[in-house]
Protein backbone atom coordinates (compact mmCIF):
# COMPACT_ATOMS: atom_id res chain seq x y z
CA UNK A 1 0.00 0.00 0.00
CA UNK A 2 1.05 3.54 -0.53
CA UNK A 3 1.25 6.38 1.83
CA UNK A 4 1.13 10.08 1.04
CA UNK A 5 2.49 11.66 4.20
CA UNK A 6 1.66 15.77 3.72
CA UNK A 7 4.10 17.90 6.51
CA UNK A 8 3.52 21.43 7.01
CA UNK A 9 5.99 23.97 7.74
CA UNK A 10 3.79 25.51 10.38
CA UNK A 11 0.29 24.27 10.21
CA UNK A 12 -1.73 22.66 7.00
CA UNK A 13 -3.94 24.47 4.58
CA UNK A 14 -7.64 23.88 5.90
CA UNK A 15 -7.97 22.73 2.13
CA UNK A 16 -4.43 21.41 2.07
CA UNK A 17 -6.13 17.80 2.67
CA UNK A 18 -9.29 18.31 -0.08
CA UNK A 19 -6.54 19.58 -2.95
CA UNK A 20 -4.87 16.81 -1.74
CA UNK A 21 -7.38 14.46 -2.87
CA UNK A 22 -8.69 15.99 -5.80
CA UNK A 23 -5.87 15.98 -7.32
CA UNK A 24 -5.08 11.64 -6.49
CA UNK A 25 -8.81 11.53 -8.13
CA UNK A 26 -7.79 13.03 -11.16
CA UNK A 27 -5.24 9.82 -11.62
CA UNK A 28 -8.11 7.38 -10.30
CA UNK A 29 -6.77 7.30 -6.61
CA UNK A 30 -8.86 6.42 -4.00
CA UNK A 31 -7.60 7.47 -0.52
CA UNK A 32 -8.17 5.33 2.90
CA UNK A 33 -8.75 7.24 6.43
CA UNK A 34 -6.39 9.87 7.04
CA UNK A 35 -4.08 9.33 10.71
CA UNK A 36 -2.31 12.23 12.10
CA UNK A 37 0.78 12.32 13.37
CA UNK A 38 1.05 15.31 14.72
CA UNK A 39 -2.48 17.43 14.56
CA UNK A 40 -2.88 20.24 11.47
CA UNK A 41 0.73 19.73 10.84
CA UNK A 42 1.66 16.05 9.69
CA UNK A 43 -1.03 13.99 8.20
CA UNK A 44 -0.84 10.43 6.54
CA UNK A 45 -2.99 9.72 3.57
CA UNK A 46 -3.25 5.51 2.27
CA UNK A 47 -3.46 5.76 -1.58
CA UNK A 48 -4.78 2.67 -3.88
CA UNK A 49 -5.47 2.27 -7.18
CA UNK A 50 -2.78 4.74 -8.11
CA UNK A 51 1.05 4.23 -9.34
CA UNK A 52 3.71 5.52 -7.15
CA UNK A 53 4.84 7.30 -9.88
CA UNK A 54 1.50 9.18 -10.95
CA UNK A 55 0.84 9.62 -6.81
CA UNK A 56 4.17 11.37 -6.91
CA UNK A 57 3.21 13.18 -9.97
CA UNK A 58 0.04 14.59 -8.65
CA UNK A 59 1.23 15.90 -5.25
CA UNK A 60 5.15 17.02 -6.12
CA UNK A 61 4.33 20.58 -5.76
CA UNK A 62 0.60 21.02 -5.10
CA UNK A 63 0.46 23.92 -2.49
CA UNK A 64 3.22 26.63 -0.04
CA UNK A 65 4.01 25.74 3.02
CA UNK A 66 3.98 21.48 2.19
CA UNK A 67 5.73 18.78 1.36
CA UNK A 68 5.17 16.03 0.81
CA UNK A 69 6.28 12.13 0.66
CA UNK A 70 4.89 9.51 -1.23
CA UNK A 71 6.18 6.01 -0.65
CA UNK A 72 5.75 2.40 -0.10
CA UNK A 73 4.72 1.65 3.71
CA UNK A 74 6.30 -1.72 3.79
CA UNK A 75 9.67 0.52 3.42
CA UNK A 76 8.94 3.73 5.56
CA UNK A 77 10.72 3.21 7.93
CA UNK A 78 14.48 3.70 6.83
CA UNK A 79 17.62 1.61 8.35
CA UNK A 80 20.41 3.22 6.47
CA UNK A 81 20.69 6.92 5.87
CA UNK A 82 23.32 9.28 4.01
CA UNK A 83 23.38 12.97 4.15
CA UNK A 84 25.28 15.32 1.69
CA UNK A 85 27.36 17.95 4.50
CA UNK A 86 27.00 21.51 2.90
CA UNK A 87 23.80 23.39 2.56
CA UNK A 88 22.22 19.75 4.11
CA UNK A 89 23.39 18.68 7.47
CA UNK A 90 24.85 22.37 7.75
CA UNK A 91 23.83 25.24 6.71
CA UNK A 92 26.85 26.52 5.59
CA UNK A 93 29.67 25.80 2.64
CA UNK A 94 32.60 24.97 4.26
CA UNK A 95 35.22 25.98 1.37
CA UNK A 96 33.45 29.19 0.48
CA UNK A 97 33.92 30.28 4.14
CA UNK A 98 37.39 29.14 3.84
CA UNK A 99 37.78 31.43 0.74
CA UNK A 100 36.82 34.11 2.90
CA UNK A 101 39.73 34.04 4.70
CA UNK A 102 41.84 34.16 1.84
CA UNK A 103 40.12 37.04 0.54
CA UNK A 104 38.04 34.79 -2.15
CA UNK A 105 34.94 34.28 -1.02
CA UNK A 106 33.12 35.56 -4.39
CA UNK A 107 35.16 33.61 -7.01
CA UNK A 108 34.92 30.74 -4.57
CA UNK A 109 30.76 31.51 -4.41
CA UNK A 110 30.88 31.68 -8.12
CA UNK A 111 32.51 28.52 -8.69
CA UNK A 112 30.29 26.58 -5.85
CA UNK A 113 26.83 27.42 -7.63
CA UNK A 114 27.83 26.43 -11.20
CA UNK A 115 28.91 22.99 -9.62
CA UNK A 116 25.81 22.84 -7.54
CA UNK A 117 23.67 23.41 -10.52
CA UNK A 118 25.40 21.31 -12.55
CA UNK A 119 26.98 23.44 -14.90
CA UNK A 120 30.70 22.37 -14.06
CA UNK A 121 32.64 19.09 -13.27
CA UNK A 122 32.72 18.83 -9.66
CA UNK A 123 36.23 17.36 -9.37
CA UNK A 124 37.81 20.18 -11.65
CA UNK A 125 35.34 22.64 -9.23
CA UNK A 126 36.89 21.12 -6.47
CA UNK A 127 40.60 21.52 -7.23
CA UNK A 128 39.60 25.50 -8.71
CA UNK A 129 38.02 26.29 -5.16
CA UNK A 130 40.77 24.56 -3.36
CA UNK A 131 43.40 26.36 -4.97
CA UNK A 132 41.84 29.81 -3.62
CA UNK A 133 43.45 28.18 -0.38
CA UNK A 134 46.67 28.62 -1.15
CA UNK A 135 48.73 29.76 1.82
CA UNK A 136 46.00 29.49 4.57
CA UNK A 137 46.96 28.74 7.93
CA UNK A 138 45.46 25.40 8.87
CA UNK A 139 44.60 27.54 12.65
CA UNK A 140 42.33 29.14 10.58
CA UNK A 141 40.17 25.68 9.90
CA UNK A 142 39.36 25.43 13.44
CA UNK A 143 38.48 29.48 14.00
CA UNK A 144 36.43 28.39 10.58
CA UNK A 145 34.52 25.94 12.22
CA UNK A 146 33.81 27.40 15.47
CA UNK A 147 32.58 30.48 14.35
CA UNK A 148 30.95 30.43 10.89
CA UNK A 149 29.35 26.23 10.94
CA UNK A 150 26.04 25.81 11.97
CA UNK A 151 23.73 22.72 12.13
CA UNK A 152 20.95 22.54 9.92
CA UNK A 153 17.40 22.37 12.12
CA UNK A 154 16.04 19.54 13.02
CA UNK A 155 19.23 17.25 11.59
CA UNK A 156 20.64 16.41 15.42
CA UNK A 157 16.73 15.14 16.12
CA UNK A 158 17.01 13.46 12.95
CA UNK A 159 19.91 11.57 13.24
CA UNK A 160 19.55 10.93 17.13
CA UNK A 161 16.33 9.36 16.49
CA UNK A 162 17.38 6.91 14.00
CA UNK A 163 20.17 5.97 15.56
CA UNK A 164 18.01 5.16 18.70
CA UNK A 165 15.94 3.06 16.23
CA UNK A 166 18.90 1.05 15.18
CA UNK A 167 19.56 2.58 11.60
CA UNK A 168 23.06 3.76 10.67
CA UNK A 169 23.71 7.38 9.48
CA UNK A 170 26.81 8.24 7.57
CA UNK A 171 27.86 11.88 6.60
CA UNK A 172 29.07 12.18 3.07
CA UNK A 173 30.73 15.39 1.69
CA UNK A 174 32.80 16.33 -1.40
CA UNK A 175 34.26 18.93 0.62
CA UNK A 176 36.57 18.51 3.90
CA UNK A 177 37.30 15.86 6.54
CA UNK A 178 38.55 18.97 8.87
CA UNK A 179 34.70 20.08 8.82
CA UNK A 180 33.04 16.69 8.16
CA UNK A 181 34.70 14.66 11.12
CA UNK A 182 33.28 17.19 13.66
CA UNK A 183 30.20 17.70 12.14
CA UNK A 184 29.60 14.13 12.21
CA UNK A 185 30.70 13.84 15.63
CA UNK A 186 28.52 16.70 16.90
CA UNK A 187 25.54 15.26 15.14
CA UNK A 188 25.86 11.59 16.06
CA UNK A 189 26.49 10.17 12.36
CA UNK A 190 28.73 6.96 12.61
CA UNK A 191 31.22 7.87 10.23
CA UNK A 192 32.20 10.68 7.88
CA UNK A 193 33.64 10.72 4.56
CA UNK A 194 35.20 13.63 2.20
CA UNK A 195 38.28 14.87 1.07
CA UNK A 196 41.71 15.58 2.40
CA UNK A 197 43.81 19.12 2.39
CA UNK A 198 47.29 18.93 1.60
CA UNK A 199 49.21 20.26 4.14
CA UNK A 200 53.12 21.35 4.76
CA UNK A 201 53.48 22.10 7.98
CA UNK A 202 51.17 24.39 8.99
CA UNK A 203 49.81 25.89 5.79
CA UNK A 204 47.69 24.76 2.90
CA UNK A 205 49.53 23.58 0.03
CA UNK A 206 45.98 24.97 -2.20
CA UNK A 207 45.48 20.90 -3.11
CA UNK A 208 43.16 18.53 -2.36
CA UNK A 209 44.93 14.75 -2.61
CA UNK A 210 43.86 11.67 -4.24
CA UNK A 211 41.23 9.64 -4.27
CA UNK A 212 38.15 13.00 -5.02
CA UNK A 213 35.44 12.20 -3.12
CA UNK A 214 32.79 13.19 -5.68
CA UNK A 215 29.26 12.50 -6.86
CA UNK A 216 29.77 8.37 -8.05
CA UNK A 217 31.55 8.07 -4.87
CA UNK A 218 29.09 9.18 -2.76
CA UNK A 219 26.64 6.82 -4.80
CA UNK A 220 29.35 3.55 -4.21
CA UNK A 221 29.32 4.55 -0.57
CA UNK A 222 25.76 4.23 -0.35
CA UNK A 223 25.62 0.75 -1.55
CA UNK A 224 28.72 -0.34 -0.24
CA UNK A 225 27.49 0.55 3.11
CA UNK A 226 23.97 -0.88 2.26
CA UNK A 227 25.75 -4.36 1.33
CA UNK A 228 28.06 -4.28 4.72
CA UNK A 229 25.14 -4.19 6.84
CA UNK A 230 22.87 -6.55 4.76
CA UNK A 231 20.52 -3.62 4.05
CA UNK A 232 18.08 -3.35 1.07
CA UNK A 233 18.63 -0.33 -1.11
CA UNK A 234 14.66 0.11 -0.55
CA UNK A 235 15.25 0.46 2.98
CA UNK A 236 17.84 3.46 2.47
CA UNK A 237 17.64 7.75 2.79
CA UNK A 238 19.75 9.63 0.82
CA UNK A 239 19.62 13.33 1.42
CA UNK A 240 21.54 16.16 -0.36
CA UNK A 241 20.74 19.47 -2.62
CA UNK A 242 23.01 19.68 -5.05
CA UNK A 243 23.89 17.78 -8.50
CA UNK A 244 26.67 16.17 -6.99
CA UNK A 245 24.10 14.37 -4.97
CA UNK A 246 21.74 13.04 -7.83
CA UNK A 247 23.68 10.08 -8.27
CA UNK A 248 23.25 8.90 -4.77
CA UNK A 249 19.73 10.37 -4.65
CA UNK A 250 18.36 8.32 -8.14
CA UNK A 251 20.06 5.36 -6.07
CA UNK A 252 18.26 5.73 -2.69
CA UNK A 253 15.31 3.45 -1.72
CA UNK A 254 14.53 7.30 -1.22
CA UNK A 255 16.53 10.18 -2.83
CA UNK A 256 15.33 13.79 -1.22
CA UNK A 257 16.63 16.45 -2.24
CA UNK A 258 16.68 19.16 1.10
CA UNK A 259 16.07 22.77 -0.03
CA UNK A 260 17.98 22.15 -3.31
CA UNK A 261 18.74 23.46 -6.66
CA UNK A 262 16.40 22.62 -9.49
CA UNK A 263 17.75 20.08 -11.02
CA UNK A 264 18.48 18.41 -7.88
CA UNK A 265 14.80 18.28 -7.46
CA UNK A 266 13.92 17.11 -10.93
CA UNK A 267 15.52 13.93 -9.95
CA UNK A 268 14.41 13.16 -6.41
CA UNK A 269 11.79 11.04 -5.31
CA UNK A 270 10.51 13.87 -2.39
CA UNK A 271 11.85 17.49 -1.99
CA UNK A 272 11.64 19.49 1.05
CA UNK A 273 11.30 22.92 0.27
CA UNK A 274 9.52 24.34 3.62
CA UNK A 275 10.27 22.46 6.78
CA UNK A 276 13.34 21.23 8.48
CA UNK A 277 14.99 17.91 8.77
CA UNK A 278 12.65 16.63 11.71
CA UNK A 279 10.55 16.49 8.55
CA UNK A 280 11.80 13.49 7.18
CA UNK A 281 10.99 12.02 10.81
CA UNK A 282 7.16 12.79 10.13
CA UNK A 283 7.63 11.45 6.42
CA UNK A 284 8.75 7.60 8.00
CA UNK A 285 6.03 7.89 10.29
CA UNK A 286 7.88 8.93 13.57
CA UNK A 287 5.53 11.06 15.75
CA UNK A 288 7.06 14.04 17.68
CA UNK A 289 6.69 12.15 20.89
CA UNK A 290 8.79 9.37 19.85
CA UNK A 291 11.80 11.50 18.56
CA UNK A 292 15.36 12.06 20.59
CA UNK A 293 16.55 15.53 20.96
Amino acid sequence: MLIATLIAAKSLPVDALDQAKSLLAAKGGKTGAIKWLESQKAVDVPLENISLTDARSALFDFTTDVDVFVQEEAHRRKKLLISDMDSTAIQDECMDELADYAGFRKESEDITIRAMRGELNFEESLKARTKLLTGLKTSVIQECYRDRIHQTPGIKTLIQTMNANGAHCFLVSGGFLDFAIPVAKEIGFEKAFANTLEVEGDTLTGRVLDPILGPETKKEILLEECARYNISIEDSITLGDGANDIPMIQAAGLGVAYHAKPRTVSMSDAHISYGDMTTILYAQGYTSDQWVK
